[in-house]
């Protein structure tokens, strides 16, 4: 073994190589003039490389050695170079003959070609230093951020069908979300994985942006143009399981390898997949390694992890007698818990402004909590619990809101446990679960309004924001990830106002820092009206660092209340936005002019104001710093 093999080597078997991917896999040496390739196969009994420079076919010359007790296997071939075809086959201790793509590869074919490619990924000259500069100053939770979701593949694409690459999609992603004023793009996973239909959530290359958009610095560009354009770039990850596909991770070596031994641990029978071997420090290399990979090479801006609760759960998708209780009697996965710690304390100490998202779907405690508190150690969840609630309230016709009046209010008494984003995401509108728009109870204009009412509290209410691409366009149909959205829907009233009214609500959320200075305490939340379950409304306070506050009113009842009370503190208060302007497709009343506050006792103030509620609606009133109220008098006093 040389000498500059024994720490890499050493640290992979520890789990604790957290940049593998510049030990394993494929790379060019240009000094020697060929390519060296390295595999982790522990119980393999041969390993060759194979590719078009000798037919497919194993030959003593392009026979790997083993490298002592690593279980990793090495072979130097000159003449090898960018862009070359190849795989590993692998002779297992049965005789089995295996031809398998690299885990490492940098590149690779897609789809039904499942060859690897030598790539040479050090070519890109970037030019975002100024954005990561800018991370290095800020604090994320005290950030506006308002999340734009989508799939490349069903966003748009060419008239005769075909996908836009990376680059060719750039202009026109970074223009849309700039006019619709997201702060953020999450990309759907664009690791190599081989189905469609998967919608990149069962990765096969897990170092390899796929080829369906182009090569990896096409990637690269577009991200670079993001950050040259202030928008961030998260990357859905999929650390939980792996597919079985034949030229994949599955029994690498002909042997359980990144999969667990143990058929109740590996299995996720509705899935089809294996889970992943937490235990294993290899594995445990591979994975951060990976993590850090689209950190340090590719400059994402965090990471969504997808599953997360089934890594955490041993019964997770399981039945009775499907699964076997951890050594202290309980159902967690004592394994994959001390992984994700590792994997987020890794990460935050190499890249400490990185957004480190769990998709977590049970009341798992402090999931984004520091590890040295007891935390998981991520620094966003979605909050699951906020979703379903909402949709299901809003999916309630208005008459029997009042039956489900804590879906909208329950959720506070948890809003602060973690630091949430709240998702309206793609697994909301498929599977028969009607789009966001169709969703909504009432005849056609009400739908609309319904829908304003829904992102209107999203907004209002503590936590990020994620939505899904076209909910933008109101869109009647599911989504298809074998058709673009449905851009055409902008040219018809309703939809084209729908689509003004996300673009000004998404503009209002930026410009106001009461929505999102303090998204994570008490301190920037105030009930006002919780209560009022027989008419639908409900009335809250946000409030920044200054102690500015806004005044949110929600009615998610068909009916205009008129000459309705709320408490607040003396003074005079301006509507500062209404989603039930005309421009946004609704009736166009509301507040006009100044609100002097009365006195009176109500919701434990001791003055009030009187409004004009408009039906599903949300407004926001602002307090009039310009003048002071004489409560002896009732007189205004202008401020100079």
């Amino acid at each position: 073994m040389k000498n500059e093999n024994e720490l890499p080597i050493y640290l992979f078997n520890q789990g604790t190589n957290y940049y593998s991917y510049n030990f394993l896999g494929s790379h060019i040496l240009k000094e020697k003039q060929g390519t060296l390739f390295r595999v982790w196969a522990p119980k393999a009994k041969y390993v060759h490389v194979v590719g078009n420079f000798n037919s497919w076919q194993k030959n003593e010359s392009f026979q790997m050695k083993k490298l002592a007790q690593s279980g990793i296997w090495e072979l130097f071939i000159p003449g090898i170079t960018h862009g070359e075809l190849y795989k590993y086959l692998i002779t297992a201790n049965d005789g089995r003959e295996l031809y398998k793509s690299d885990p490492f590869a940098f590149s690779s074919q897609t789809k039904d070609e499942t060859a690897s490619i030598v790539h040479n990924i050090s070519c890109y000259n970037w030019r975002d230093k100024n954005w990561q500069n800018y991370k290095k100053s800020i604090n994320l939770y005290q950030l506006p951020i308002n999340i734009y979701e989508m799939n490349l593949s069903s966003w748009k694409r060419k008239p005769n069908g075909e996908l836009y690459t990376y680059r060719e999609i750039a202009p026109m992603l970074i223009s849309h979300a700039k006019e619709h004023n997201f702060t953020h793009i999450e990309l759907m996973p664009i690791m190599e994985h081989p189905f469609d239909g998967s919608w990149g959530y069962q990765v096969s290359g897990y170092y390899a942006p796929t080829k369906r958009f182009g090569e990896p610095d096409d990637l690269k560009y577009l991200i670079d143009e993001c950050h040259l354009n202030g928008i961030g770039v998260l990357l859905d990850w999929v650390p939980a399981h792996f597919p079985k596909d034949a030229h994949g991770l599955y029994k690498f070596d002909g042997n359980c390898l990144y999969e667990y031994d143990d058929i109740e641990k590996r299995e996720n029978i509705s899935w089809g997949t294996h889970k992943f071997n937490y235990g294993k420090p290899e594995v445990q290399s591979f994975l951060i390694s990976n993590a850090i990979f689209w950190l340090e090479i590719y400059h994402a801006d965090g990471l969504r992890v997808d599953a997360v609760s089934s890594m955490l759960y041993l019964d997770y998708d399981k039945k009775q007698g499907e699964w076997t209780p951890n050594i202290y009697g309980g159902n967690e996965n004592l394994e994959a818990i001390e992984f994700l710690k590792k994997l987020n304390e890794t990460v935050f100490k190499l890249y400490p402004n990185t957004m480190m998202i769990a998709e977590e779907s049970t009341a798992w405690p402090m999931v984004t909590k520091p590890v040295y508190l007891g935390g998981l150690g991520f620094n966003f969840k979605w909050n699951m619990g906020w979703m379903n609630d909402i949709l299901d309230y809003m999916e309630t016709d208005p008459f029997f809101r009042k039956y489900k009046h804590e879906n909208i209010t329950f959720s506070l008494h948890y809003a602060f446990s973690e630091n949430f984003i709240l998702p309206l995401s793609h697994d909301e509108v498929v599977h028969g679960k009607k789009s966001i728009l169709n969703k909504m109870p009432g005849p056609y204009e009400e739908k609309f309004a319904n829908v304003r009412v829904l992102l209107g509290f999203m907004m209002a209410h503590p936590g990020k924001k994620l939505n899904f691409m076209g909910y933008e366009t109101g869109q009647f149909t599911e989504w298809d990830f074998n058709k673009e959205v449905e851009w055409f829907l902008n040219e018809y009233e309703y939809h084209k106002k729908l689509n003004i009214y996300i673009k000004s609500l998404n503009e209002f959320y930026l410009t106001c820092s009461e929505l999102w200075e303090i998204d994570y305490s008490w301190e920037g939340f105030k009930w006002i009206s919780n209560n009022d379950f027989e008419q639908n409304i409900i009335a809250f306070k946000r409030m920044n660092k200054q102690e500015d506050e806004l005044i949110a009113v929600l009615n998610f009842s068909p009916v205009e209340r008129h000459d309705y009370l709320i408490g607040a503190d003396n003074g005079i208060y301006t509507e500062i936005f209404n989603s039930n302007a005309e421009e946004y497709g609704g009736t166009g009343t509301g507040n006009n002019g100044k609100i002097i506050s009365s006195t009176g006792n109500i919701h434990g103030y001791d003055s009030f104001i009187s409004l004009t509620v408009p039906p599903l609606s949300v407004i926001f009133f602002k307090k009039d710093k310009k003048y002071n109220m004489n409560k002896m008098g009732g007189k205004i006093y202008e401020i100079n």
